[in-house]
């Protein structure tokens, strides 16, 4: 029978040490996987053939049944009324040519964003034969392409003084890269920068379910968008849907997305604010990871690759839109 509590003493070794206990982990909803990684893996899959073929199905039995709805309800009318059948033909018509003009607009993007990848690979041609004849094929494409912007006029006549001292096929499109599309890249990396602070900043702050995914799905649309309209491609929006899925795709296929790599390791899981809130720590990995989809969109979009000029570093784009961020949180 006891007449007291009983102590067991424990060894110096076995001691409970409540600082050494390793950390709970606290991941977000959707399995611990950050918001980019979750957009990218949904943007770069691909659908089965039998889902292509059952939504070009299902839309083609759609239009067949509103036209056919449409054709019985105008005849209907105008046997009935023709002021106002006539009416109603005219509304059709009018549709039907805003159709035509939106379908024409996709073609032209789509046909933007193929002029692109033509000067792209004959960019990469001359460059990997070292062939003049080519690199000035490409050059008369680029400033084709940039003959109406007012924005690349000033590069344009800075290459044309300068072209005629350059003889070999890699210092002429590097020239290309140092007058034309230098402001265009700087243009670029600012768009990318504002991506990467309205991600990080909307996964810190609000905490709702699901709302940085939606934050980072819209944001990184709008900045491959906006990117492919400074370097020339504007595209519409089957064209950009076209475009964001190459970008993400090849950021899948090369695991550059991944978290846990050495670069994202390094600004947020070391970083003192991963350290001071979870929430930031996400913050902080999304937005770089939206910076490395932007420097993927400018690569996709530029009609140069980046040869002689510098290839933008994601740390750096994450370390300039971050530090203007924290600079006016800091301030307030």
């Amino acid at each position: 029978m006891s007449r007291g509590p009983v102590l067991i003493d424990l060894e110096e070794s076995n001691a409970a040490q409540p600082e050494l206990a390793p950390a709970i982990a606290d991941d977000h909803p959707g399995g611990g996987t950050a918001a980019m990684e979750k957009v990218a893996a949904v943007a770069a899959k691909r659908p089965s053939p039998l889902v292509r073929w059952f939504w070009a199905v299902a839309v083609s039995l759609l239009a067949f049944v509103v036209s056919l709805a449409a054709w019985d309800y105008v005849t209907g009318l105008l046997e009935r009324s023709p002021l106002l059948g006539a009416i109603a033909t005219g509304l059709i018509g009018l549709l039907i040519l805003i159709l035509a003009v939106i379908g024409l607009r996709e073609l032209a993007a789509f046909g933007r964003l193929r002029k692109l990848d033509r000067i792209q690979s004959d960019a990469v041609d001359a460059l990997a034969s070292d062939d003049l004849g080519k690199a000035r094929r490409v050059v008369a494409d680029v400033e084709a392409l940039y003959a109406n912007r007012d924005d690349t006029r000033w590069g344009r006549q800075a290459f044309k003084e300068r072209q005629l001292d350059v003889l070999d096929a890699d210092g002429l499109l590097g020239l290309v890269e140092s007058t034309i599309l230098a402001p265009l890249d700087v243009r670029a990396q600012r768009e990318v920068e504002a991506a990467a602070r309205q991600v990080a900043t909307v996964t810190a702050v609000v905490p709702l379910a699901l709302a940085d995914v939606f934050t980072a799905l819209t944001a990184n649309l709008r900045m491959i968008r906006r990117i492919a309209e400074i370097y020339g491609g504007r595209s519409g929006t089957l064209g950009s849907w076209r475009l964001t899925r190459s970008v993400l795709s090849h950021l899948v296929a090369t695991g550059a997305v991944a978290v846990g790599d050495d670069l994202i390791s390094s600004v947020a899981g070391g970083g003192v604010l991963s350290k001071v809130s979870r929430r930031f720590g996400e913050g902080v990995v999304n937005g770089a990871l939206t910076a490395r989809v932007g420097v993927a969109a400018m690569e996709v979009c530029r009609p140069i690759a980046f040869q002689q000029a510098r290839r933008p570093s994601v740390s750096g784009l994450v370390g300039r839109a971050l530090t203007g961020l924290f600079a006016k949180t800091s301030a307030r």
